[in-house]
């Protein structure tokens, strides 16, 4: 009769390799959250760019309907520079216009003869001058502020004023129109395409009349507020990123702070291209829609 050898301890051996498996997986975790431990230390968290600066706190009259906070500052201070600087200049205009009128006659002329003569005629285009000035060097000046130091940011990246102004150059729109062709007459002239057969109006006429009078102030006011936006953003993420490399990294990315810098000066240049571009297309669409507005029945 052949004995029977059986473990003496088969539960306890199972346990045991167990035990060593769980060993081994809290010494690798515990070796992993060292090294990450090692790599926080010697690198700072990099915060990317965020919403909150185009909603500083309220720095004056704080829950009013008053409140102003920084943008608001800038707004205010860069309109009543440009207001100072053009009554400065052509406080008593001369002839010859020298130094600081020259300058200011030389941007009144640029706006006068290339964007409100060259798209409504001589007549029309003196009429109409001052609203396409004020839209133009408004929209200009406070563009620029997204590139000056120590302000860095531009208010037409908020919605309010270029609402404002949107709302400025459709009211023009509106009422040249109303006054030439009457509140029906210009309606139907805006939206009655001649020489289309009936059935077709019925596709044609809902069609005209949103993209005539609900998206031109909506796609005004988006197009300045988003480029504005979106520069800032990409401005605040090459120069932090710069001084996260630089200064904040503490190892071997460093070597990347060179190209996040020159990539941040380069994108500051085309910043300033778009800065203009902006407003050129901003006056240039406002000269755009009088004109449409005086010839809306031409078709």
């Amino acid at each position: 009769m052949r004995k029977r050898h059986t473990c003496l301890f088969p539960a306890s051996a199972g346990l045991s390799d167990r035990t060593r498996t769980r060993s081994r997986e809290r010494g690798a975790r515990a070796r992993e959250r060292t090294l990450n431990t090692v790599f926080l230390a010697e690198s700072a968290e990099f915060q990317a760019p965020t919403l909150d600066d185009f909603f500083p706190p309220q720095v004056l009259f704080e829950d009013t309907w008053f409140a102003l906070d920084r943008l608001m500052i800038i707004r205010l201070g860069v309109v009543f520079l440009l207001g100072v600087f053009f009554m400065v200049a052509m406080r008593s205009p001369k002839i010859i216009p020298r130094g600081i009128q020259n300058v200011a006659e030389s941007m009144l002329d640029f706006v006068r003869v290339q964007i409100a003569e060259e798209i409504l005629g001589k007549e029309n285009g003196r009429k109409y001058f001052a609203i396409i000035a004020t839209i133009f060097f408004a929209t200009i000046f406070l563009n620029l502020t997204s590139v000056i130091p120590f302000l860095n940011i531009s208010s037409n990246a908020r919605i309010g004023f270029p609402m404002v102004m949107a709302g400025a150059a459709y009211l023009t729109y509106l009422t040249v129109g109303f006054r030439k062709f009457g509140f029906f007459g210009f309606i139907k002239s805006s939206t009655v395409l001649p020489g289309v057969p009936l059935p077709i109006h019925f596709l044609l006429i809902p069609i005209e009349f949103i993209s005539t009078f609900v998206l031109r102030p909506f796609t005004l006011t988006v197009r300045l507020m988003a480029n504005m936006l979106a520069g800032h953003i990409m401005l605040v993420l090459f120069f932090s990123a710069t001084q996260f490399f630089f200064f904040e990294s503490k190892n071997w990315m460093a070597v990347f702070g060179l190209p996040a810098l020159l990539v941040g000066v380069a994108f500051t240049f085309f910043e300033l291209l778009v800065i203009a571009l902006q407003a050129y297309i901003f006056a240039l669409l406002t000269a755009v829609y009088i004109d449409q507005s005086i010839h809306a029945d031409a078709h």
